[in-house]
């Protein structure tokens, strides 16, 4: 019976756990969205495939739907469907050769934001190829900003979100 109890305490954690960290990834989304695509989704959804691995998904799925809920279910929010989860795979693969330095996370999370408009233009494909095209074209210049942002934030800030995850999930 002290086995029932403990795995369900185990999970219903990792159930809050997940919880908190999307809704800690939307308030903080929103206290920075006053800065022109500078955003922490990219650092913590990396973050997270560190250190939670495929429990990433239990996170990002929550925040897309509240990202939703805050912000109205458009167009748009079809390509967050596919891009954070994406985003995550693309760090679970890159983690499996080991430790990488913070420069190369840095330089991947950088190149992650210089491709986000490119990968959500494709819902507008629905309005024809030309709508995407200029849907991606016109959100070049925000695109160069987010690549920058990333790349900064992924080069100051992985080590210490990484250091202070892993210490919240085993403790």
């Amino acid at each position: 019976m002290k086995t029932v109890d403990r795995s369900l305490r185990t999970a219903s954690r990792r159930v809050v756990l997940c919880a908190l960290l999307a809704a800690v990834t939307l308030v903080l989304q929103l206290a920075m969205s006053p800065l022109p695509n500078i955003e922490p989704v990219s650092l913590l959804v990396m973050v997270y495939a560190l250190v939670f691995g495929r429990q990433v998904f239990y996170i990002i799925f929550p925040f897309v739907l509240l990202e939703g809920l805050v912000f109205g279910f458009h167009i748009w929010w079809v390509s967050y469907l596919y891009v954070w989860p994406l985003w995550a795979a693309a760090v679970l693969l890159l983690r499996r050769g080991g430790d990488r330095p913070p420069m190369v996370w840095a330089v991947v999370s950088g190149a992650f934001g210089l491709s986000f408009g490119a990968l959500c233009a494709l819902p507008y494909l629905a309005g024809g190829p030309w709508a995407a095209l200029s849907y991606w074209i016109a959100g070049i210049p925000f695109d160069l900003l987010h690549c920058a942002g990333n790349f900064f934030l992924a080069l100051t800030l992985e080590r210490p979100l990484c250091q202070l995850l892993k210490r919240l999930r085993e403790g």
